[in-house]
């Protein structure tokens, strides 16, 4: 009993110690947390069918959120690896006007929080598309085929936007989007 004891109060000790250097633990968002939010958002003033179709496309949203994100991140890590810390300069001129211009914008309203830190925050899902084009001797021995990642991610957005702007996806537009996920990072990781 004293071992079970020592070796569990040992683990207690090792949590502490790792959350006092400041471990970062992975995000978890639970049953309480939404029920929080929702109770946040005046989900109980919503109109009830409006809701339910919003919390039917949730799952595809939170999905194509996370995967746009990481295409942003392979995309940043990528150009930084290949052209050091001055690769913002490789992407194409007009991305960085409208993305100096968003952040302008942003920085207008200290009051508001803003898209993120980073120039990579404030491009659209086509204009990652349009980095990696026009910078394809990056990404060639990754995606290897320059007409299907253009495809994969062209697909994407159609759906994505019909997402981001309240649209429903029908059940044969959702498998879509699952399977150019699927396949995407197969080829990309």
């Amino acid at each position: 009993m004293d071992n079970l004891y020592s070796f569990v109060y040992r683990g207690i000790l090792t949590e502490e110690s790792l959350d006092k250097v400041g471990r970062q633990r992975r995000k978890h968002f639970g049953a309480a947390d939404a029920a929080q939010l929702q109770k946040a958002l005046s989900f109980d003033l919503l109109d009830q069918d409006c809701l339910a179709d919003a919390q039917f496309m949730s799952s595809v949203y939170c999905v194509i959120h996370a995967f746009e994100n990481m295409v942003r991140i392979l995309v940043t890590k990528a150009m930084a690896e290949h052209h050091g810390e001055a690769w913002w300069s490789k992407v194409p001129d007009r991305i960085q006007k409208t993305v100096k211009s968003r952040m302008d914008e942003d920085a207008k309203f200290r009051w508001h929080g803003a898209r993120g830190t980073s120039e990579m925050n404030y491009c659209d899902f086509g204009d990652l598309s349009s980095i990696i084009v026009t910078n394809w001797d990056v990404f060639e021995s990754l995606l290897v085929n320059l007409e299907w990642a253009k495809g994969v991610l062209n697909t994407l957005e159609k759906s994505r936007n019909i997402v981001m702007h309240g649209g429903r996806l029908s059940k044969e537009d959702i498998e879509r989007v699952g399977m150019n996920i699927r396949d995407w990072i197969r080829q990309a990781g």
